[in-house]
């Protein structure tokens, strides 16, 4: 008889997170996320941290920025560069899927 594994789990993009929630689902202090925010790196713009609230992209990106400061040691702006090379490379393989083409 096969056994079946089921997950169960919560879309993140159906919830979202506050600001201390992200900051302890990417293993960073408040204060990180807030620099991240009000230099642009992270977030939708909004101004005001009442109204901040994070879905699974923004968790993503967070955690690219945190593993290219902290394993590589890059500063903010270059960790940011990356991240969003990294989200280029993704939206250009989702292309490529939908093209009915191979992305490898």
């Amino acid at each position: 008889m096969t056994e079946k594994n089921t997950v169960n789990g919560e879309l993140l993009d159906e919830t979202s997170l506050s600001l201390e929630e992200f900051a302890r689902a990417c293993a960073v202090k408040r204060q990180w996320v807030v620099e991240r925010i009000e230099s642009g790196m992270l977030g939708d713009g909004t101004r005001y941290a009442s109204q901040w609230r994070f879905t699974s992209r923004d968790l993503t990106r967070a955690r690219r920025l945190r593993q290219m400061e902290f394993d590589f040691e890059a500063d903010p702006e270059l960790a940011a560069l990356v991240a969003d090379l990294f989200e280029e490379v993704d939206r250009l393989r989702a292309r490529l899927r939908a093209a009915g083409l191979d992305p490898r």
